[in-house]
């Protein structure tokens, strides 16, 4: 299987820039996976497509302001972090503009001094690890100091800080947004309730990882970036109980399809409480075990979101649907349009 299977074109007036002002407002592309057929709706549609008893999943992580500018503590050069992941008690791995500036020891000052880091250990591509010095509270410092860390294909700045966050968004820990979630009003999902739509959450901690291009031709040699996921015992017996009664499960989003198939997959097709680090990897040829429809983004060409959702719907259907969202003029990416498969 070649990653140029997956390739299409797509012009760059098409990534959207900034978000809609009403959410619930973009476009929705409706796959019908069974019989082949295309339908073209808003977002604000989407009940219409849900039953009673059926469930949608989301992924409640909030993303973290990870974007921060320094300088040198020594040379008041000027230094660009993103914070990665957490490796210990305020100790990060982080990637580090410009990289060869920063080394053992260095030290770098954020505003006005209150927050420190020190570099701690050095790996490959700009990668940092940094032990953070400050007082007070550090998320608070974060939420002051940091920016989002909108992906490389957005060139504007977002003037609020929670367009890049889901109106659900609670566990800090992202490096991105799951952005099929950003659709979503709190209006909607009560409206969703009403009908008699269940609604539960997982969490899994998007990386940066997720804008990482597969640089193999063969995808079987892609190797996988690893995240940090979460099922709760409440959320995995009310998932239990859908399957048992003939509800679909309809997650929001690749993030919270890979978190329920890592689980199914561990557990012989049923969902337990679990935590842990999932690198899982579907491509076409995957034989779905957890879920039965979903709503998700467009994706960039040739990635693995592209990969997942032709794993779904098929490859040449998904890039059918692809070639017609670009004569239809649907705006791609984090902030674009959104798409449901059934």
């Amino acid at each position: 299987m070649n990653v140029n299977d997956f390739d299409f074109h797509l012009p760059e007036e098409l990534i959207a820039q900034t978000p809609l002002e009403n959410r619930a407002s973009s476009r929705l592309m409706v796959l019908d996976k069974t019989n082949k057929k295309i339908s073209h709706k808003h977002f604000y549609d989407l009940k219409s497509y849900l039953k009673k008893g059926d469930c949608l999943v989301l992924n409640d992580t909030r993303v973290l302001p990870a974007r921060l500018f320094g300088q040198k503590s020594d040379t008041g050069g000027k230094v660009e972090i993103l914070l990665l992941k957490e490796e210990g008690q305020d100790t990060w791995e982080t990637l580090v503009k410009p990289a060869k500036r920063i080394k053992l020891g260095t030290e770098i000052t954020f505003g006005d001094g209150r927050l420190k880091a020190v570099c701690t250990g050095e790996s490959d591509h700009g990668g940092r690890s940094l032990k953070f010095l400050y007082s007070g509270i550090f998320y608070e410092l974060l939420d002051e100091l940091g920016q989002m860390p909108l992906p490389p294909y957005i060139k504007e700045q977002l003037e609020e800080k929670d367009r890049y966050q889901t109106v659900y968004a609670v566990h800090q820990g992202s490096a991105a947004a799951p952005t099929a979630g950003l659709h979503f009003t709190t209006d909607m999902i009560e409206e969703i309730k009403a009908i008699g739509v269940h609604v539960t959450f997982i969490t899994l901690h998007v990386g940066l990882g997720t804008f990482r291009p597969v640089s193999v031709e063969n995808v079987l040699e892609h190797d996988m970036h690893a995240e940090f996921y979460q099922i709760t015992k409440g959320t995995s017996e009310l998932l239990n109980k859908v399957k048992e009664s003939g509800g679909r499960i309809i997650t929001v989003g690749t993030t919270s399809t890979r978190t329920l198939e890592t689980v199914a997959n561990k557990f012989e097709g049923k969902f337990q409480e679990d935590s842990g680090w999932t690198s899982i990897f579907i491509y076409p040829g995957y034989e779905f075990q957890a879920i039965d429809g979903l709503i998700t983004n467009f994706h960039l060409p040739k990635s693995t979101l592209i990969m997942l959702v032709s794993a779904l719907a098929s490859r040449e259907f998904v890039l059918e649907a692809y070639n017609e969202a670009v004569e239809e003029k649907y705006r791609f990416f984090s902030f674009g349009d959104a798409m449901l498969i059934l």
